[in-house]
């Protein structure tokens, strides 16, 4: 909208969520295709089938009392995968609890995600290099994390931006709306990702919010917004391309709403059925991601189900090297608990540490 026309009620019309790769695997905005070579569009596929396979699999490791809380995926491949993909290596991810697919592609070892997920201190040592910080359980608290990174930024003149991540839910928060306030007045190279799965826990979005869309809520913090279907990799990729290259140019921050779903439940105690029809399950699983991009890549003889059943075999061997590993990794002591906290312990924890040994 220009600022130079401003109409007596502010932006009172729906949005259209950008697509531009349909359900069948088509083409449908060709100004919005994101630039990917085969290989890239090949290492795109292999990922989201590979986070598909692992999710699956840690259902049943959570199940099974392997793992302890665990947030299911399926369904937001595309807006996990894609988003993570269009940034680089040294921009700064700070996820929710149930992001930790864009973690483990940003750098973070799959075993550490598991040891975080059993509760181990060492799950949350991030390695050296690797910009991100673990998963928020606070809803929204990510958020203004992911501002002050941005304000870092800025104030030191590095040229990376932050994303953060949260869901329709985390968007009603006051920490969503005080980060985006405070990046609108500073213009920070911060990228605020809603996945709008429909359901904050099991309240639907029209329970929590009377906002047209998530992305009117940029208006009132004077940033971008955008709403995009959340579903389509390539949309994806190019709300994030452009919002970083904006952020990048000093233009400032972007909300991007993401319309996905979520086909497992909220968490492992979740019963889907209180609250969700199978209708509207079903009507979700034909607009499927991992589908629709490789009904795409099929078309272009990059992709067949044959690379699917070996990604998938391929998937489960790493899970299970990796819980292996994390279920090897050393138990955790009191006293080891607070001597990694601190390079140098104090001496009033040295003094606990010893009523413990």
């Amino acid at each position: 909208m220009s600022k130079s026309k401003i109409p007596y009620e502010v932006y009172t019309e729906e949005v259209e969520a950008l697509s531009v790769l349909s359900p069948d695997g088509e083409i449908v905005n060709k100004d919005k295709v994101p630039n990917l070579s085969d290989d890239q569009l090949k290492e795109l596929m292999y990922r989201m089938v590979f986070t598909r396979t692992w999710d699956e699999r840690a259902i049943n490791l959570g199940r099974q009392g392997r793992l302890g809380f665990y947030a299911p995926v399926s369904g937001q491949e595309a807006t996990m995968v894609g988003s993570e993909f269009a940034l680089d290596k040294n921009d700064f991810i700070c996820p929710g609890y149930r992001d930790m697919p864009q973690l483990v592609w940003h750098g973070l070892p799959l075993y550490q995600a598991f040891l975080y997920s059993r509760g181990h201190q060492h799950g949350g040592q991030i390695p050296e290099g690797v910009n991100v910080l673990m998963p928020q359980i606070i809803i929204g608290a990510q958020v203004l994390h992911a501002m002050g990174i941005a304000m870092g930024y800025k104030l030191k003149k590095q040229q990376q931006v932050a994303i953060t991540y949260t869901g329709d839910g985390g968007s009603s928060e006051g920490d969503f709306y005080e980060a985006l306030n405070f990046a609108g007045v500073y213009k920070l190279p911060v990228i605020f990702f809603v996945q709008n799965n429909g359901y904050a826990i099991t309240t639907p979005f029209s329970k929590q919010t009377a906002a047209l869309s998530i992305a009117h809520k940029a208006v009132a913090a004077g940033i971008r917004g955008v709403k995009i279907d959340g579903m389509d990799v390539f949309a994806v990729i190019s709300a994030v391309q452009e919002a970083r290259e904006r952020a990048l140019k000093g233009e400032g921050a972007t909300l991007i709403e993401a319309v996905t779903y979520r086909f497992r439940p909220h968490s492992l105690s979740d019963d889907t059925s209180k609250y969700r029809t199978k209708e509207e399950e079903g009507e979700w699983s034909e607009k499927d991601p991992i589908a629709r991009l490789a009904k795409y890549l099929e078309k272009k003889g990059l992709w067949t189900e044959e690379d699917t059943a070996r990604v998938k075999e391929e998937a489960k061997a790493t899970v299970n090297e990796q819980i292996k590993k994390a279920e090897q990794t050393e138990k955790m002591t009191i006293p080891g608990l607070i001597d990694s906290m601190f390079e140098t312990t104090p001496k009033h924890l040295e003094e606990q540490k010893a009523d413990f040994q």
